[in-house]
């Protein structure tokens, strides 16, 4: 399955978040950690999700940019 993934800089770190999978979140210091560790937790979060008996959810979610003009 191919999961969107929102990542985000903070002032000290990156946050990455799965949309498709409340709670999939992931913390680190560098963007590629941050790339790595949420891979690891989408695949512990299905397993928790299969393991309790849950539906897996489907990606839906899909990411687009938008370029905007700025006078």
């Amino acid at each position: 399955m191919r999961y969107a993934i929102v990542v985000e800089k903070g002032p000290t770190s990156y946050g990455a978040y799965v949309p498709d999978l409340p709670g999939c979140v992931a913390a680190a210091e560098s963007r590629g950690e941050a790339l790595q560790l949420i891979r690891e937790a989408i695949e512990f979060h299905i397993e928790a999700m299969r393991e309790d008996g849950l539906p897996v959810p489907e990606p839906a979610s899909s990411a687009e940019y938008v370029e905007v003009a700025l006078a």
